[in-house]
């Protein structure tokens, strides 16, 4: 006769605790990332101004595909890891984060065909939608702010038929806030 499946023993438990500290530890709370995000916004709002909303458009997703490697080159610059601890678990949800964000940019584009206008407003409701769920991986309730914020702010720009630089600036905007706002809360946390 059989004997009845055991899973095999884990080797260390990683409490969520532990996994939170350990990807605020590595990214410095998402900040770094969030100022890198910041700033292709604002790029795009000037590629919006001084070329075409349309330029701005593709100038965002190409500055978006940089967000990433450039903070973690900023990162590895201050002495910190830029990377999670193998096995943590929220690194999981924050790449799962990623792949739901890349599967709603064909409808935000698709969305931009129609009316330009709409493009920076859905990419704010996208974006917000992902930072939510920055608060289970750096287990900061700031997060659900941020996300909150950028989501208010999409929905009232596109209800408001705003211009599109107009929605990259305040993208840009919103993130170079709370970037920085997170940040000096990551640093107040290293002080005490």
């Amino acid at each position: 006769m059989n004997a009845p499946y055991a899973p095999a023993a884990p080797t260390a438990t990683l409490t969520i605790a532990d996994a939170q500290h350990d990807m605020r530890d590595a990214y410095l709370d998402g900040g770094l990332g969030v100022l890198t995000s910041g700033t292709a916004w604002l790029v795009a709002g000037f590629a919006c101004l001084w070329q075409s909303p349309e330029r701005a458009v593709w100038t965002l997703f190409v500055g978006g595909m940089l967000i990433h490697p450039v903070a973690v080159l900023l990162l590895k610059a201050l002495g910190r890891r830029g990377t999670h601890a193998r096995g943590n678990p929220l690194g999981t949800l924050a790449l799962a984060t990623t792949f739901w964000m890349i599967l709603a940019l064909p409808l935000v584009y698709a969305a931009s065909l129609v009316r330009i206008a709409w493009f920076f407003p859905a990419m704010l409701l996208v974006i917000g939608g992902r930072y939510l769920c920055f608060s289970t991986v750096y287990g900061l309730r700031l997060y659900w702010a941020f996300g909150a914020v950028l989501a208010l702010a999409g929905w009232a720009l596109g209800s408001a038929g705003a211009p599109p630089a107009l929605g990259a600036f305040s993208g840009a905007a919103i993130e170079l806030v709370f970037g920085c706002v997170i940040l000096a809360g990551s640093r107040a946390r290293a002080a005490s």
